[in-house]
Formats: structure tokens, C-alpha cells, sequence
């Protein structure tokens, strides 16, 4: 079971913290246990009730209303709002219900009805990647149990691959070539999947290479590919020198490829990037970088 505190609450939920105490105070909707310095701590069960309470008091509920419902009120209000309400904040905290209580699932059962309305890719742009943008930070701050952002993770990966798969591979000497790939010891790898998906969508010839890649491989792989974009997501910090002096090596040992990069190492930092690199912090942005 996680620990969680207050601020941590805040970033996964978005309900202010000021909020979260008046509404302990006046409502009693859930309980913190204390330290002996009197620092409140949630569990996972606080977790899901808050997450649960936002979507009914995003969707017109009175807190002074939801206050006095049953656990499985409101539970069963959530899943009829879920299950007609498409908005992205309403599903996003849906998912972060279903990553809390690592329900596949409610998951999938998420995952059939946005597809069957909007689509696998809108479903994608507008939900599952602003929700794992959001993921990633909250495993970077600690705020979240990895077990649950493995558990996600690997949910969105599955399905990303087999969208992947069913896409036809195009070839041809006019054809841009793109090379994906993650730096060594890194591991996350949705959004550079997407990017594939999005990038093989497009029509543009793609060559994966997946996690943690040895910075040899790259040069053996554009040596023999020659692709015209070098791209690659950065989300954790380089064990062996800061991300500027990646950037710029890549820069020098590739003078040949654009480079498109993301990830938050450069979109929560001051990391001034050279002009022939370029970043992109949604699919939309990557292609408007691609020909």
C-alpha cells in the first residue's frame, strides 16, 4: 500500500491542497493518519475516495451532497459518469482511479468506449497522452507507487504496439526515414511509441530502436540507414553528463540528421537548444517538424 501526502494528493487529483483540508475539516470525506509531528499521510483508499469526489463535484455534485452518499453511491455515480461523460479531465481522473487500484479491467472497459466513440488516435492525443505526460511526473516526484506506473505503462504500451503492428510498412527512395530511439538506462517509452505510430500514420518509413540504446548503436544505425530525423525522449536525467552536453554531442556526431527531442528534461527545465534541434511536446508539434 502507498503513502501518500498531501501535496502529492494535489498533483495527482488537482484539487488544491486548501481544499482537500476544508473539505477533511467540515465533511469528514476521508481521514489521514498522523505522524507523531502531526504530518497527515494518506493510503491508496484515500486516494480512490478523493479522485472519486472530484469527478462527482467536477460534474455538478455538491460536496455537502456527496458528503452524505454511500462509498457505493458513489462509486456507482462515477461509473455512470465515466461511462457518459467523455470530457478528458473526467477520463483522465478516471484513469488514475484504474492506475490507483491497478484495474485492468476498467482499463480496457475505458479504453473500448473512447475508441468505439473517437477513435484509437483522438482517444490517444486527447486522454492517453496527457495521462501519461502526467504519470511520468508524478513518478518523477515520487508522488506515485512505481508498481502502478509500471502497471499503466505497460497497459498504454500494449495497446500502442498492436495499433503499430497494423499499419503497413511503406518503403521507397523518396520516403523521409525516421530513427527512433531512447538513451541508455532510459526506459520510458510511450510517447516515443506514439511517435512511431503517429510518424508510420504519416506515411514516413521509421526505424525503432526502442529503450536504452547504446550511443554506438546510433551511429552504426545512421551509418547504414542515413535517416533524415533523429528522435528521441528524454524523460529522466543522464547518469553519465548533463543534457546539454548530450544535445550537443549528438549535434556534433550527426550533422547530417535533424534532431527532434521531448520529454521533461526540456520541458521543465531552462535547457537552451541549439537551432538545428527541435522540440516537441505533443504529436502535433512532431509532425509540424517533419516533411
Amino acid at each position: 500500500m502507498s503513502t501518500y501526502s498531501i501535496k502529492d494528493l494535489e498533483r495527482i487529483s488537482g484539487i488544491k491542497a486548501h481544499t482537500i483540508r476544508i473539505w477533511e475539516q467540515r465533511y469528514n470525506i476521508i481521514s489521514p493518519n498522523r505522524t507523531d509531528t502531526n504530518i497527515r499521510n494518506y493510503d491508496d483508499e484515500d486516494l480512490k475516495s478523493l479522485l472519486n469526489i472530484g469527478i462527482l463535484n467536477n460534474s455538478g455534485y455538491k460536496i455537502s451532497k456527496i458528503s452524505k452518499m454511500q462509498k457505493e453511491e458513489i462509486s456507482a455515480s462515477v461509473l455512470e459518469i465515466t461511462a457518459n461523460n467523455f470530457d478528458a479531465n473526467v477520463q483522465i481522473d478516471n484513469l488514475i482511479i484504474a492506475m490507483a487500484e491497478m484495474d485492468e479491467d476498467r482499463f480496457e472497459k475505458f479504453l473500448s468506449s473512447n475508441i468505439q466513440r473517437s477513435g484509437f488516435e483522438r482517444t490517444f492525443l486527447e486522454i492517453l497522452h496527457p495521462f501519461m505526460v502526467k504519470v511520468g511526473v508524478l513518478w518523477l516526484t515520487n508522488s506515485i507507487n512505481p508498481a502502478q506506473e509500471h502497471f499503466i505503462s505497460n497497459l498504454v504500451r500494449q495497446k500502442l504496439i498492436a495499433s503499430i503492428d497494423g499499419i503497413d510498412t511503406v518503403s521507397g527512395p523518396d520516403i523521409s526515414k525516421c530513427l527512433l530511439y531512447l538513451p541508455e538506462n532510459e526506459l520510458h517509452e510511450t510517447n516515443l511509441l506514439f511517435a512511431n505510430l503517429v510518424l508510420k500514420k504519416k506515411g514516413l518509413k521509421t526505424i525503432y530502436l526502442g529503450q536504452s540504446v547504446p550511443y554506438a548503436d546510433i551511429k552504426m544505425v545512421c551509418d547504414l540507414h542515413e535517416p533524415t530525423y533523429l528522435i528521441t525522449v528524454i524523460t529522466c536525467s543522464l547518469s553519465d553528463m548533463s543534457v546539454e552536453s548530450y544535445i550537443e554531442q549528438l549535434c556534433n556526431d550527426f550533422p547530417q540528421q535533424k534532431i527532434l527531442v521531448s520529454g521533461y528534461q526540456f520541458s521543465n527545465t531552462d535547457i537552451k537548444l541549439p537551432s538545428k534541434v527541435k522540440l516537441f511536446n505533443s504529436p502535433k508539434e512532431l509532425l509540424s517538424h517533419v516533411a
